[in-house]
């Protein structure tokens, strides 16, 4: 039976990329095809390595495409090739920034696992912890007590751990050093982790953000500057009152708040099963509504997250078939979905409403 180009885009107009909410040819996500007797292979672009809907993107391709193949073998590549999105860095697709209104919500702890619940989805992922008066992160990922390096080129190399890049403050630091700087000093000290830091090429650059609204994290954010930025609270009423002036200060610097994560929603107890909330009901889904901000999801009280992150372990890496490692896996992908939606839109406009993520075969 011929088969051609035409044909092929035909059958795959049909497949809608869920994120997107167009057909995967219009979207122009088709990288390469090649037809032959024998086989049809096909290369579609995934909008981010760390996609949540991989799987389900195969099974329509594959389901549109079989009726199509007769004797012939169907190769099908999904080929993470997202756009570069608003990240000024070189080498860095996106640039997400983790704050919240005020401190003890749990933020670093949040920062850490979704930067490594995307690096399991298959994302390059680096870490910088830009809380620089209070920087837990070099303990949840044990590297204590590790001091930087320079390479050949004069450059800081980040550390690895976890399958994930970090850099801190903590790092050149001792643990009973107080760090008094002004908003500009930390602005400086943040840029100088960015420009001289050997981050090699990352799909993400999680930023674990100063707490609070006030001059520190907006001369940090002007020296960074990000892609888009996910606000972490806990359930009570009053707390949100701090979601919205983070909100509003993210809106300032024309950063695209990416959503709320709520942490320390309930705990559940080992011992019968049941839920107690132990910061009373929460009313933030409602409340996001009402104020145009998406809910991300609800983490719980967890017993081993504190313990394990006192050993650096992760909640992420320490019990990765957990069920709080699934609610930060769907969170990362609801993330993920986001600022791909994003770095679609910035480059549709840059193209002039054309060209998105390129040319599809023969064009």
């Amino acid at each position: 039976m011929a088969l051609t180009q035409d044909d092929v885009l035909e059958a795959l107009v049909s497949v809608v990329e869920p994120d997107l909410g167009l057909d995967i040819v219009s979207a122009k996500l088709i990288r390469e095809m090649d037809i032959s007797d024998f086989a049809l292979a096909v290369t579609v672009a995934l909008t981010t390595p760390a996609t949540p809907h991989k799987e389900r993107l195969r099974a329509l391709i594959e389901g549109a495409l079989r009726p199509l193949l007769g004797e012939r073998k169907l190769d099908l590549t999904l080929q993470a090739d997202a756009p570069q999105g608003r990240s000024k860095l070189p080498n860095v697709r996106h640039v997400l920034g983790v704050g919240a209104g005020k401190g003890g919500v749990g933020k670093s702890t949040v920062a850490v696992n979704i930067a490594l619940s995307l690096a399991k989805a298959g994302a390059k992922v680096g870490l910088l912890d830009a809380d620089v008066y209070g920087p837990s992160v070099p303990i949840m990922l044990g590297l204590k007590g590790h001091k930087p390096v320079v390479n050949a080129d004069r450059k800081i190399v980040a550390f690895e751990a976890h399958g994930i890049r970090c850099i801190s403050m903590g790092f050149l630091v001792g643990d009973d050093t107080a760090v008094a700087w002004r908003g500009p000093m930390v602005g400086r000290a943040v840029q100088q982790f960015v420009e001289d830091v050997d981050w090699g090429p990352l799909d993400y650059l999680i930023v674990d953000l100063p707490p609070g609204t006030g001059d520190v994290i907006l001369s940090l954010c002007q020296a960074l500057p990000l892609t888009g930025a996910v606000v972490v609270s806990t359930p009570q009423d009053v707390a949100f009152a701090d979601v919205l002036r983070a909100v509003k200060m993210f809106g300032m610097l024309k950063v695209d708040v990416i959503g709320l994560v709520e942490n320390m929603s309930y705990f559940l107890c080992p011992d019968n099963g049941k839920e107690y909330k132990i910061f009373g009901p929460s009313h933030s889904e409602q409340h996001c509504k009402e104020h145009g901000v998406e809910f991300l999801g609800q983490l719980p009280i967890d017993l081993a997250l504190s313990a394990n992150a006192d050993a650096g372990r992760p909640i992420v890496a320490a019990e990765p078939d957990g069920a709080l490692t699934a609610k930060y896996k769907q969170i990362a992908g609801r993330v993920a979905s986001k600022l791909a939606v994003l770095a679609f839109a910035a480059e549709k406009t840059e193209a002039g409403g054309e060209g998105f993520f390129g040319p599809r075969p023969g064009v």
